[in-house]
């Protein structure tokens, strides 16, 4: 079962209406059971669920199809994004949801879900979405460790992944800093290594996007060196210009082992 966290870049009604730019977007989310994503700027909603609609209609989704959970339109200023999931109905289901209210640092705060996962061996998962602002990232990246107790004490849960655009290296983050974080340590553990480049520039090689999970359980769930940037230019095909076209960001993936698997 494969999980994503995908920044797509002001993602609205302009992009979601341009059906070549729709289709490579739709050809990345369905290759996924959940997929969060982020930079989503959709009031009115009406552009997911335009998206949603052509989605449900791509190849093998009309048998398998995609339920949508989106957060409020979130920011401190008139700057407002969401937080949209995308999961196949057949194999996840929502439990609960939490926007967190806390801890002010964060720019975007996170809209949580608590999922059930009955094919893998962690049976209920929980997912953190995260986008920081680059100028404060270090700062939001301390503050998530708020997030994780407040989640885990609500929901009893330890099976925890933190996954989206963490601004995480370059000017946003030094290497240094990095490691001071509350996050960079047992019982967390990061799955997208500092040499990944999960932008699609070519004059950058960064490693923005993340994926932290908690505890070893949660880490031995994972399907060994699974954790990648999914290179959507090369696997489609594509040119620079039109892979810019659709995002700045390359999505960050992972497998969970499945039951069957573990026995």
């Amino acid at each position: 079962m494969k999980i994503a966290a995908f920044n797509v870049q002001r993602l609205g009604r302009t992009k979601v209406n341009k059906e070549d730019v729709r289709e490579i977007i739709i050809k990345i989310v369905s290759q996924y059971s959940v997929v969060v994503l982020l930079e989503v700027m959709d009031v009115s909603g009406v552009a997911m669920e335009t998206f949603l609609t052509h989605l449900n209609d791509y190849g093998d989704n009309r048998s398998n199809r995609y339920g949508m959970r989106c957060s409020k339109s979130l920011g401190q200023n008139r700057y407002k994004e969401k937080f949209v999931y995308f999961y196949r109905k057949k194999e996840v289901q929502i439990l609960d949801s939490y926007q967190y209210r806390g801890n002010d640092v964060l720019t975007r705060k996170p809209f949580v879900l608590l999922l059930n996962c009955p094919k893998t061996v962690v049976q209920k998962l929980v997912l953190i979405p995260v986008h920081t602002k680059p100028s404060n990232a270090e700062a939001e990246l301390i503050a998530l460790h708020d997030v994780v107790e407040v989640v885990r004490e609500r929901w009893k849960k330890d099976n925890i992944m933190i996954l989206g655009d963490f601004n995480a290296d370059g000017d946003s983050l030094s290497k240094r800093k990095k490691e001071k974080l509350r996050i960079s340590s047992a019982p967390y553990h990061w799955l997208i290594g500092d040499d990944v480049d999960t932008t699609t520039s070519n004059k950058t090689q960064k490693a923005y996007d993340r994926i932290v999970v908690y505890g070893e359980s949660m880490r031995n769930a994972i399907v060994p060196d699974s954790a990648k940037a999914y290179n959507f230019k090369e696997e489609l095909n594509l040119t620079q210009e039109k892979t810019q076209s659709v995002s700045d960001h390359y999505p960050v993936e992972l497998k969970l082992e499945l039951e069957q698997m573990a026995q």
